[in-house]
């Protein structure tokens, strides 16, 4: 099973490409789409709509993953966002791939066990899970593997590769997750 996730963006957009096979996860490929504050906010919805067709036509992913939208104060960038994932929604569509999308504290629960965690515990976990050395470039790239990390989890795809090393709820989870990071001493934790 391949899965690309994406984390949409109006100037930045991350995504991840994720398969799972013979047990275990591997990165097929990741990266940013930046785009310039110059060119009218239609050319960025075309030029994302058209990079990420093309890496939908390089690795050929089953589904596309995306987070639900949270809620924002500013209305103008809530609307760029919808229209971003809506670009996002129809490149999918037009490729039938199959499309799921999941909350921002369900994808960080399924990849750290806690709803709650920082960018920087999601990014941890998602290049301990993927056997990344070195840090990727940005949060766009680790969120965008969590999101196809966390569909590949909650399909039960990807289950049998993870053995959560902490229990994910309650005052247990709060100490296990405490105990998972002092035996971790490169997380950084805020």
């Amino acid at each position: 099973m391949v899965v690309l996730g994406v984390d949409p963006g109006s100037l930045h957009t991350g995504y991840g490409v994720v398969r799972y096979e013979d047990a275990g996860f591997h990165l097929l490929g990741c990266g940013v789409i930046r785009l310039h504050r110059r060119k009218s906010y239609f050319e960025r919805i075309g030029e994302i709509y058209r990079e990420l067709e093309s890496v939908i036509d390089s690795y050929a992913p089953d589904r596309l993953v995306l987070e639900t939208v949270f809620l924002n104060k500013n209305v103008q960038s809530a609307l760029k966002l919808g229209q971003v994932r809506g670009a996002v929604i129809a490149l999918a569509m037009n490729h039938r791939l199959e499309l799921s999308e999941y909350a921002p504290r369900e994808v960080k629960a399924a990849v750290t066990a806690r709803g709650a965690a920082s960018k920087q515990q999601v990014a941890f976990m998602v290049t301990r899970m993927l056997k990344i050395t070195g840090n990727p470039a940005t949060h766009d790239v680790t969120d965008a593997l969590a999101i196809a990390l966390c569909d590949l989890l909650k399909t039960g795809m990807g289950s049998a590769a993870v053995q959560q090393p902490f229990v994910s709820s309650g005052s247990a989870g709060k100490k296990n997750w405490a105990r998972f990071v002092q035996s971790n001493p490169g997380m950084v934790v805020r």
